[in-house]
């Protein structure tokens, strides 16, 4: 009879055999590969991408299927908000965060049968209520200040929830500083230079979008939530240094009432037209001109918001009602200014006595 076959005992070895070390080491070589492809992956290998947190389930509210609405200044727009089911006593609230004061606004609070407004956009509101389920915030006449994020809450006792929705106009970022030079608005100035210019300080997302689609500004600017910033695109030793990466470069939150800048402001569509006379016009003279037109001499927002959307391209400086000397180009041509992109070019505030030229007017709808 023939020797009994060897039997197998731990990893590496034969009873009555021993394996040679380079043999021992190759079979542990293989059946640790073999584990590790047999073996569930680790979750430290395996991660969920880090970010925000998945929202928590939502029991009664539908979610939206698109969580921006766009719209234009005049427009009216819909945030939608849909209710799967109806909860017994439940109602729903509808606000908007500030941003500039870190608030969150109340607009209207319904319970299914009746509803309340609230705020400054009050009469400008309502439920589109097109069916029971409906619970969705229609807002007419759709103003510069009416962008942000809103929330819909659905308000049941210890089953809260809420969907968050923004309403983002499509508009244009222009910087904006006084006749007497740069670096003199505090936040509360700057802030009411936009809106004396028919338009109000832009958001950071207004301001990075800009930048963006080519806005490139050296000087720093207040925006709305009180932070101080600068859009870059070609890195140049005035403005940062040439070892700066493109980007909008920030000075963080400022002292509202002490520290000084220029102002980056946002508008809108116009609810009108803006148009030129050609004439040799003091500033004066130049208000009057629009005035016998049965119009008003145009802001600098109106000459941006025609340059947007309306594509105005002229030529001409013409005066403004702050007093500056601006003109529209869409198609850049060598003998306007010479420069290669579309703006709005600037004069900037030559004598009011003394300089002639036409004016921009605006007339409203």
């Amino acid at each position: 009879m023939g020797p009994a076959a060897p039997q197998r005992t731990q990893l590496g070895t034969v009873r009555g055999t021993a394996l040679p070390p380079a043999l021992r080491m190759h079979r542990l070589l293989l059946l640790s590969s073999l584990w590790l492809l047999a073996a569930p992956p680790a979750s430290s290998i395996f991660q969920r991408p880090t970010g925000s947190p998945a929202p928590p389930h939502l029991q009664y509210l539908l979610e939206p299927l698109h969580t921006t609405v766009h719209t234009q200044r005049g427009a009216t727009a819909t945030l939608p908000c849909v209710l799967r089911a109806l909860p017994r006593n439940y109602r729903v609230k509808w606000s908007k965060l500030e941003p500039a004061n870190y608030r969150e606004s109340i607009i209207l609070i319904t319970n299914g049968l009746y509803h309340k407004n609230y705020g400054p956009l009050s009469p400008r509101v309502r439920l589109r209520h097109s069916h029971r389920y409906d619970a969705s915030l229609t807002i007419t006449d759709v103003a510069l200040e009416d962008e942000g994020r809103y929330r819909c809450q659905l308000v049941n006792g210890l089953e809260d929830e809420s969907v968050s929705l923004t309403l983002h106009l499509e508009g244009v970022v222009f910087p904006y500083q006084p006749s007497n030079g740069r670096y003199k608005f505090n936040y509360h100035e700057a802030k009411r230079a936009c809106e004396q210019q028919d338009s109000r300080l832009a958001t950071y997302q207004q301001l990075y979008k800009a930048w963006t689609e080519g806005l490139d500004w050296c000087n720093a600017g207040w925006i709305l939530d009180g932070t101080v910033h600068y859009p870059i695109i070609n890195s140049r030793e005035p403005c940062g240094g040439r070892l700066l990466l493109p980007g909008v470069r920030t000075y963080g939150a400022r002292d509202k009432q002490k520290d000084r800048f220029d102002a980056f402001c946002f508008t809108s569509a116009l609810q009108g037209q803006v148009y030129f006379i050609r004439a040799h016009l003091n500033f004066k003279e130049a208000g009057q001109a629009c005035r016998n037109h049965g119009a008003a001499i145009a802001k600098v927002g109106q000459l941006y918001s025609a340059w947007k959307f309306s594509q105005l391209d002229r030529c001409d400086g013409g005066w403004l009602a702050d007093g500056s000397v601006r003109y529209p180009i869409t198609t850049p041509r060598e003998r306007c200014g010479g420069l290669p992109d579309p703006g709005v070019r600037s004069f900037g505030f030559p004598s009011k006595e003394l300089r002639t030229y036409g004016t921009y007017c605006f007339v409203g709808k």
